[in-house]
């Protein structure tokens, strides 16, 4: 088996890159409403890799290497930006995501579902207004998920929903996680003092390990968790499935909640 395992990243490399190029690239955070041209990632060609290059049907032990080879190639072909940070000093978006991404994902939001949610909530917002979104820096390794989400990461995205609202307090603030980044959320939910957590507008988390506890400290009618229903990984196992992969189907819906509830005087 071990032969085999450490080939397959090569092999993922070469059907990527022998697929054409899709035509989307990427635009730079803080990002604007007001743009001329639709630059939303291509959802269902994104799903259609996902599902050819991503490991399935494998423990979460063994997905990790081969987790990262293929989000290095999607990441690489769809022009994704998966490290997304707030320059320290530059202006105050109206709404701002801080983000914690999943185990062995790329960069400090990864590509399986940050990106696209972004982009769902962003089109979601009047034109004008603004985004900008935070990535939480941390390992997200294998034993951070096994430990229950990694403590480290956990007090990162602690300490930058502090810093995030110090530096803009009239910021809509949206902490959202994904996989272990879920866990991280529910983490940092108990590490950040009560007078910065009340001023958070929105709590998003996809295929959450601790489905289906809610997020401490923040009311329920703020948080959503979105879980499908053959996830293993939401029913407290460590299999990862198809189903685990394809959170990004569910932005659009995920953006939807976040701008009901948060967006007034800026959403359509």
């Amino acid at each position: 088996m071990k032969p085999v395992t450490l080939l397959i990243p090569f092999a993922v490399l070469g059907l990527a890159f022998g697929q054409p190029t899709p035509r989307w690239r990427a635009t730079p955070f803080q990002r604007s409403t007001a743009k001329a041209a639709d630059t939303s990632l291509p959802l269902n060609t994104l799903l259609s890799w996902i599902a050819q290059l991503f490991p399935v049907n494998v423990v979460v032990q063994e997905a990790g290497a081969l987790t990262t080879a293929a989000e290095t190639v999607v990441a690489f072909d769809f022009g994704i930006e998966t490290t997304r940070d707030i320059v320290s000093g530059g202006p105050c978006a109206n709404v701002t995501i801080l983000f914690a991404r999943g185990t062995s994902e790329v960069g400090n939001v990864g590509v399986l579902v940050g990106p696209v949610f972004f982009d769902a909530v962003a089109d979601r917002l009047v034109l004008g207004s603004t985004l900008s979104v935070q990535g939480v820096d941390y390992d997200a390794d294998i034993p951070g998920f096994l430990e229950g989400g990694d403590p480290r990461g956990s007090r990162q995205m602690a300490a930058d929903v502090t810093r995030l609202l110090a530096a803009c307090p009239d910021t809509h603030l949206v902490m959202a996680g994904y996989s272990q980044g879920g866990q991280i959320v529910h983490n940092a939910a108990q590490l950040v003092p009560a007078t910065d957590l009340a001023k958070v507008s929105a709590v998003v988390i996809f295929g959450d390990p601790y489905y289906p506890a809610a997020v401490v400290g923040i009311p329920l009618g703020k948080q959503r968790v979105i879980c499908h229903a053959a996830d293993d990984i939401c029913g407290g196992g460590d299999m990862v499935l198809l189903s685990h992969l394809t959170y990004a189907g569910d932005a659009d819906a995920a953006a939807g909640f976040v701008a009901d509830l948060v967006l007034s005087g800026l959403s359509t």
